[in-house]
């Protein structure tokens, strides 16, 4: 009997314990939903809510005054005109399967970073809750216009979120990967010519270094907008992106962004490209641009490369979540990379080390070597400069390595002339294909999106012969190689892999640093030492590989000398 009454106790201790946990735990949960809870925005319903595209043509579209074409270069040109709302609803129906095809490769980039389901909800909830105030720190009219975006996204990943909330959190995503793991923006460069001068022929020109995976880089989106309130502007982008990363006014204001180094956030603030996409749409001078990043919030270290027709110059807004600091340049050029040039930073220990450790300031040298070697300040120069794939004097550093402008991992290219209102955009692949012309002047006066087929740039000759093909050979070597280490197999004929690997790219350090972690998977010592000291002699992209590699051979020559003895 007391046995039977101890059972039934314990019956009770237990059942007492598990309804208090699942009432923690549904509290818990109940409130995390209350402050994660993303509030949709008010809108006015509009026609084009229960409107249909109609298709005009192979790849073109139309849906009220707005539309969609692909040209023959392979660029999509999108007109989108309306309050932000119809805005976003349009650019939605008209980009459907554009969007699908952007977040299913984002998706799958998430997976790759995050093969653990487990971590990955972790992560999931780690990111709503970081991003809890996100629709407090986005504009009204920025908000309404995702939305409308959103309504024509698939409810495939809605494991994530539901569309809205996914659309908004992928315009933080930028500044979250590139404040956690630097992923977001490798190695950005930007540029202005001719400032200062009285000809109206200043130039900005920009590399935008944003590398997700192959897919994501396919369908370049080059919109053109007449929104309801504010400047007409242009920009390149990607499906249901709604930030600015690179565009220019019909006032002659452009904007670039390049990443700058960051301390690790603790909330989110205003995402740097709805900066940008707001300084685009309301100022009409560098004064203007300024006051606009001043009032916003942003959680991540960012530099903004104002080029302006009315002040005839170019200055860069240079953006932390503390402070905000303004570079101008002495010259009639001036170069943005990755490190902030001006005194408000000066002593700012992430710059410092940044800029001795990383590629930034290399880059930024070979730019300015190229603007010093030109004879004329173009826009085929600027092309030119965009698609360098050398090192300083014209040094062979190896196809895609950081310190070059071209480091081959390009969404876009652009060159912009702001007093002529005149934009050159580049057509796939990377940097490569042709620069495309487009005069805002005549598009915006007309809303008929044309190229000026006489002053279209080139391909690159790179295009031309074996150089891109045989890149693309070697990058999928590489990759496949890299996988081969990973998993630690050993590979019957990877003398003859190592050899086209280290052939088709021979000045690049990874190449060597790859075959020597071959050799330490299979315990080659002294194949590795010799791949490792193959590699030193190469350029490498920054102090803290090389100083790995350095370590990682001297462990290995004290192993050779251990054993010997």
């Amino acid at each position: 009997m007391l046995k039977a009454n101890n059972i039934s106790k314990s019956r009770k201790r237990f059942g007492k314990v598990l309804f208090y946990t699942a009432l923690i735990m549904s509290t818990y949960y109940l409130i995390f939903l209350y402050f994660t809870n993303i509030r949709l925005p008010e809108v006015e319903s509009s026609p084009l809510d229960t409107l249909n595209r109609i298709k005009t043509g192979e790849n073109s579209y139309k849906i009220a005054d707005d539309y969609l074409q692909k040209n023959k270069f392979g660029l999509w040109e999108l007109f989108l005109s309306g309050s932000p709302y119809e805005i976003g609803l349009a650019e939605g129906k008209l980009t459907k399967e554009l969007i699908e095809i952007q977040e299913q490769a984002f998706v799958e980039q998430i997976n790759t970073l995050v093969p653990s389901e487990n971590y990955l909800k972790f992560l999931k909830h780690g990111i709503a809750w970081f991003n809890r105030n996100l629709d407090d720190d986005i504009p009204l009219e920025y908000q309404q216009e995702i939305y409308g975006v959103s309504k024509s996204v698939s409810n495939e990943y809605n494991y994530i979120a539901n569309p809205y909330e996914r659309m908004l959190n992928y315009h933080a995503a930028h500044d979250i990967g590139h404040a956690l793991q630097d992923l977001a923006l490798v190695g950005c460069t930007s540029f202005g010519l001719n400032l200062n001068q009285d000809d109206s022929n200043m130039i900005v020109g920009r590399n935008f270094d944003f590398h997700i995976n192959k897919k994501f880089s396919e369908n370049k989106v080059v919109a053109f907008v007449k929104p309801e309130k504010g400047n007409n502007f242009m920009y390149v982008t990607w499906a249901s992106m709604i930030g600015v990363v690179s565009g220019m006014n019909d006032k002659g204001l452009t904007v670039t962004l390049n990443a700058a180094k960051s301390d690790i956030p603790l909330r989110s603030a205003t995402p740097i490209s709805i900066l940008a996409r707001e300084i685009l749409q309301y100022a009409s001078n560098i004064e203007e641009a300024i006051a606009i990043a001043n009032k916003r919030k942003t959680f991540v270290a960012e530099q903004l490369l104002i080029g302006s027709a009315a002040d005839n110059t170019a200055i860069v807004i240079e953006k932390s979540p503390s402070k905000t600091g303004i570079f101008k340049s002495n010259s009639n050029y001036i170069v943005s990379s990755n490190h902030f040039q001006s005194s408000t930073f000066a002593e700012d220990e992430n710059n410092l080390k940044y800029m001795a450790q990383s590629a930034s300031v290399y880059r930024e040298k070979r730019c300015k070597q190229l603007i010093k070697f030109a004879d004329t300040f173009d826009v085929k120069t600027s092309v030119d400069i965009l698609r360098d794939k050398y090192g300083l004097n014209d040094i062979n550093i190896g196809i895609g390595n950081e310190k070059a402008m071209c480091q081959m991992i390009s969404h876009h290219a652009v060159v912009f002339m702001p007093e002529q209102l005149k934009v050159w955009v580049s057509a796939p692949p990377l940097q490569l294909g042709n620069f495309v012309c487009y005069d805002l002047n005549e598009i915006f006066k007309t809303n008929n999106i044309t190229y000026d087929s006489s002053l279209t740039i080139a391909k690159d000759n790179f295009l031309l012969g074996d150089g891109y093909s045989n890149y693309l050979v070697y990058k999928d070597l590489y990759n496949a190689f890299e996988d081969v280490v990973n998993q630690k197999k050993q590979v019957a004929n990877y003398d003859d892999l190592l050899y086209d690997l280290i052939r088709l790219n021979p000045e690049y350090y990874r190449s060597y640093l790859l075959a020597a972690d071959y050799f330490i998977s299979v315990s080659d010592n002294e194949n590795a030492i010799k791949y490792l000291e193959m590699a030193l002699t190469k350029e490498f992209e920054n102090t803290v590989i090389k100083q790995e590699a350095i370590s990682k051979l001297n462990k290995l020559k004290e192993a050779q000398n251990d054993s010997g003895n």
